[in-house]
């Protein structure tokens, strides 16, 4: 074999063989940073962080959010962690599915040791109704929530039907309309209902419907970033001293062109505490 064979089959090795090295790299940094974390504050520490990624040779443009996958995997995460142990979600997502977000606050709810949720730059719609279920919200002084007004088939906003369907005659609406007034009035009335009863134990009963049906009546447009300053008006509680280490995994989640796992923990079960003497 001459040198310029030789040459050429070593280009073509690093090329065929770097991408899948660097990303084996990544996924063991960001392993050992999830590892770091948890042995710092001694929790079992979750991302659930979506990028946007892109498709193909037209690069068209696809956004990652909440699923059913994410669902089974932050349960199966739970089930795995002692019920005295914390645990701690780094979250990053424009939202998703109502189904997957309620299953995952409701396993957040259900955990008995303190659940803390780190946002480092934003949590919408769905991943705001995880974040209302922690124990704790600790943001960047820059991060925000979004509203929890439900969309319908990704399309109409319930509460902007229900509004357009109020300003008309109903007898002059055809069935279609019909149907979907009925959906958008249930909608909100159970997604209003769901939030009320994750906030009625962490305040008052009566501010915990002031603001279950603040967060659902559609007064924001469903993308609208809810501050800092924003959610303490509303009497949401929140810390603003997020971690050097949360950033510095966020870091290890860079956009990329591919699809990978956006919920990571190290699968494993972990043991109960020993009582103290």
């Amino acid at each position: 074999m001459d040198v310029f064979t030789l040459f050429f089959w070593v280009i073509f090795i690093f090329l065929f063989l770097g991408p899948t090295l660097r990303k084996k790299v990544l996924e063991a940094r960001r392993i050992q940073a999830i590892r770091s974390l948890e042995k710092k504050r001694d929790s079992r520490v979750i991302t659930l962080i979506h990028r946007q990624e892109a498709l193909g040779l037209l690069g068209i443009p696809f956004f990652r959010y909440i699923d059913i996958e994410d669902s089974e995997k932050i349960l199966r995460a739970i089930r795995l962690t002692p019920n005295d142990m914390p645990i701690d979600i780094v979250l990053h997502t424009p939202g998703g599915l109502v189904l997957a977000s309620e299953q995952i606050a409701h396993a957040i709810k259900k955990h008995k040791a303190k659940v803390t949720v780190f946002i480092p730059h934003y949590a919408m719609s769905g991943g705001t109704l995880i974040a209302l279920a922690a124990d704790e919200i600790v943001m960047d002084e820059d991060a925000v929530l979004g509203s929890l007004d439900p969309q319908l088939g990704w399309e109409y906003p319930a509460s902007s039907l229900i509004w357009a369907c109020g300003v008309k005659d109903r007898d002059k609406l055809d069935d279609r309309t019909l149907v979907l007034l009925d959906v958008a009035e249930k909608a909100v009335q159970q997604l209003r209902q769901l939030i009320y009863d994750i906030l009625k134990d962490k305040m008052d009963e009566e501010k915990a419907r002031d603001l279950a049906r603040v967060l659902t009546d559609g007064r924001w447009t469903h993308d609208y970033p809810l501050t800092v300053e924003k959610l303490k008006t509303l009497g949401i509680d929140m810390k603003v001293e997020l971690p050097r280490e949360v950033y510095e995994l966020m870091e290890l989640y860079p956009q990329a062109g591919i699809r990978r796992p956006s919920v990571e923990f190290i699968p494993v079960p972990y043991k109960e505490k020993e009582a103290k003497k």
